[in-house]
């Protein structure tokens, strides 16, 4: 089993997850009432939707890991699982992402506008980074 497959069938045993197609059109999503919150597109990558403000209150920490991905202007961030860490660091970011979509501040923060991180985000492998 995969760590993706892994994570997602923990995620679907959430009660405020309902699994289906990704909106995208590729690859499984959990949504909410209100939006998608995680899209699994392959084996090791997967796009989690958060609201601006959330980004914005986390990006500093978000941008110090190598396994997050942000796209500037994009309300997604690209989690590639390498380990098992990189899927505690993603089961934390979903609950971020419930929170944070259950009580959208503004507009701003509404559904994001657009779609996913993905085909957006290139992942390379951590040993080819930094080299």
């Amino acid at each position: 089993m995969t760590l993706a497959q892994r994570a997602l069938e923990q995620l679907e045993a959430w009660p405020d997850l309902t699994a289906g197609p990704a909106g995208c059109g590729t690859g499984r999503a959990l949504r909410t009432a209100r939006a998608e919150i995680v899209h699994f597109h392959s084996e090791r990558d997967v796009d989690l939707h958060l609201t601006q403000r959330a980004i914005q209150r986390f990006h500093y920490d978000l941008q110090g890991s190598s396994a997050l991905h942000l796209v500037p202007g994009s309300r997604w961030v690209t989690v590639h699982l390498d380990c098992e860490t990189d899927v505690a660091l993603l089961m934390s970011l979903v609950s971020i992402a419930l929170k944070a979509h259950q009580t959208w501040p503004s507009p701003d923060d509404g559904p994001a506008p657009g779609r996913c991180n993905f085909h957006r985000v290139t992942v390379l492998p951590r040993d080819s980074v930094g080299g």
